[in-house]
Parts: C-alpha cells; sequence; structure tokens
C-alpha cells in the first residue's frame, strides 16, 4: 500500500499506531529524572531540527544508556512519525525532556553538579582528553550552525573532534555517537 507525502512508513520496531506512548516529558520530569542517579548521563540538543537526525541520536542515545534527551520547546524538532520511525522505538524508551528555556535548565542542571560539555569547532580541548565518567551532559548544536552564543556560554567546557580529512564537521547525530560512546567507553568497570 502507498503512502501518502510526508506519511512515515511502517517500522517493525515501533509501536503501531495508536499504541504509542512516546510523549515530551516537561521540565519538572527532569528533577524526577534524575533522582538517585550518581552519575547522570544526559544528553542536550540545541535546536535540532531534522527528525532524521533526532531518530538517531534517540536510537544511539537509548543504546548508550543516556538517562534523558533534553531539547528546547522552540525551534526544535519533536517527536514526529519520521522521528518514531528512524529510532525504532527508542522514542518510547529515552526520556525526551522538551523546556521552555534550554539556558536556564543548564544553569539548574549544574547547580545539581553536572558537568555541562559542550561541542564546538572552536574548542581546543579534544574529546578523547575529556573526562566523562562523572555526572555529564554533552550539548550538541544545531545543524549547519551549531549551538546557540547562549548555549555555548552556558558550558563548562567545550571540546572538538579530531577531523583528519577535508570535511569540517560530522553530521549531528555521528557528532552524538561519537561522543556518547566515549562515555560509555570511560564509564565501562
Amino acid at each position: 500500500m502507498r503512502k501518502r507525502a510526508g506519511e512515515a512508513r511502517d517500522n517493525r520496531h515501533a509501536k503501531p499506531r495508536g499504541e504509542r506512548e512516546a510523549r515530551p516529558k516537561g521540565e519538572g520530569d527532569l528533577v524526577d529524572l534524575l533522582e538517585g542517579k550518581k552519575a547522570p548521563l544526559l544528553l542536550i540538543l540545541d535546536c535540532v531540527q531534522d527528525p532524521n537526525n533526532l531518530g538517531a541520536i534517540l536510537r544511539t542515545a537509548d543504546g548508550a544508556g543516556v538517562d534523558a534527551v533534553i531539547a528546547p520547546k522552540d525551534k526544535a524538532v519533536g517527536l514526529t512519525d519520521t522521528v518514531r520511525r528512524v529510532s525504532v522505538g527508542a522514542s518510547e524508551s529515552v526520556p525526551f525532556v522538551k523546556v521552555t528555556n534550554l539556558a536556564r535548565t543548564m544553569r539548574d542542571l549544574k547547580e545539581r553538579g553536572i558537568w555541562i560539555v559542550g561541542t564546538s569547532d572552536r574548542a581546543t580541548q579534544s574529546l578523547y582528553e575529556t573526562d566523562f565518567k562523572g555526572p555529564t551532559a554533552i550539548v550538541m548544536g544545531r545543524e549547519g550552525e551549531g549551538m546557540r552564543q547562549l548555549t555555548e556560554k552556558e558550558c563548562d567546557f567545550l571540546i572538538k573532534f579530531p577531523m583528519k580529512g577535508t570535511v569540517d564537521c560530522l553530521n549531528v547525530s555521528v557528532s552524538a555517537g561519537v561522543c556518547l560512546y566515549e562515555a560509555v567507553r570511560q564509564r565501562e568497570p
């Protein structure tokens, strides 16, 4: 059966339509999600707009054991059918928290003892020189433009990827995977 333009195709990993429970959580839910976590691993997405990227990021976040993915309510993609399809079920298992003010949320996380690590081409510290063993939130910027200025300002420090080829940067979903699995590697007993 042919689908209409813009309609997501069926995915054997996702729950059928009508059975989906994936809804973004609110700012108040973030406190509950962090309760009792000694060294939470969070992922902050600053205005990621491509549903394919968000779906891939949620899938990777699930595999890496991320405690929550945080994104702003405005200027960012939500849990669309495409996100659900690409995430192959991770949109139902990884807490996705939409916040009104990302900078304020980052300040609140810092007050809770969580280190905020941003990715930026302007950073001087390499990803592989970074300690991800403690409570950490990794920040990824939007496609093409990276983090907004205020978001970058709220980071405790910035890291970069060692780029050996001719391209300037990686896709945001690939960058998230590289960072998250470096954190997983470091956190392994």
